[in-house]
């Protein structure tokens, strides 16, 4: 079945997978029925490539921002380059940023420091957030709870107890791959739960391929499996999560007149 509609709320379209064919595959996505993108830096150069992207194709827009894990090329006044960047009206995001204790436990402060001031950032200039949280959730949560930017917790993987939190804050859940796993458990529960105006669908491409194509590179056209799960466990059909979320990001990122 063909689908429409589809807005993918994190992508990584610099990413080196993609280097052979990213034009072709660019290209292809609106005849896929996709209608919207974010792309999302991680650093400096990213930053910058996914806004060269954004510039190119029409339906992808731009995030930018440092990943926790990403500050190799961090400087005293990476704030002032962001700012930069974010005066171009296709940046429609803060991200991806946020916290990631699942490699190293060293770089923790630096993490804790540029998230906090991202998010800062993103409050001062009215922008959303793209929040990138692995094994740190009380620490993510208590900034998120202590500074209440607007924004997405992108492939969430907490609690449905979590999630109730987030929605609290204002902010959004983003949903993924994960939950067409085998073994996915508590991605599905939050699912079922999420209220309908605060729901969002995504890639991560390259990465998080959704079952069945998992371990194959992941793009926008493969988030109807994601779709048709969820709606599976809502009780509704795929093309009404397309529709949905599709909406939502709009209202997000303000989009088409949406804010």
């Amino acid at each position: 079945m063909m689908y429409n509609n589809i807005f993918d709320t994190h992508a990584h379209y610099d990413d080196e997978r993609f280097s052979e064919d990213s034009e072709e595959l660019l290209s292809s996505l609106e005849y896929k029925g996709i209608t919207g993108v974010i792309s999302c830096g991680v650093n400096a150069e990213s930053s910058k490539a996914n806004l060269r992207l954004a510039e190119k194709y029409p339906f992808i827009y731009a995030a930018v921002g440092y990943h926790g894990l990403n500050t190799e090329d961090l400087t005293d006044d990476y704030i002032e380059f962001l700012k930069d960047l974010i005066k171009n009206e296709k940046v429609v995001a803060i991200g991806e940023i946020g916290l990631d204790y699942h490699y190293e436990k060293e770089t923790r402060d630096i993490q804790l420091k540029i998230f906090r001031e991202q998010i800062e950032l993103a409050n001062e200039y009215d922008l959303p957030v793209i929040v990138h949280d692995r094994e740190a959730h009380e620490d993510t949560l208590n900034i998120l709870k202590e500074l209440k930017p607007k924004g997405v917790i992108h492939c969430f993987t907490g609690s449905v107890e979590m999630a109730k939190e987030i929605v609290k804050i204002g902010m959004y859940i983003g949903l993924g791959g994960a939950v067409t796993f085998k073994n996915a458990v508590k991605p599905v529960e939050v699912a079922k739960f999420v209220p309908a105006d605060r729901l969002l669908v995504e890639t991560d491409c390259p990465y998080m391929t959704p079952v069945p194509h998992r371990g194959k590179r992941n793009d926008s056209s493969l988030i109807p499996y994601t779709a048709e799960k969820i709606a599976e466990v809502r009780g509704v059909t795929a093309q009404e999560i397309l529709d949905l979320t599709a909406e939502n990001a709009r209202e997000l990122f303000c989009i088409s007149n949406k804010c």
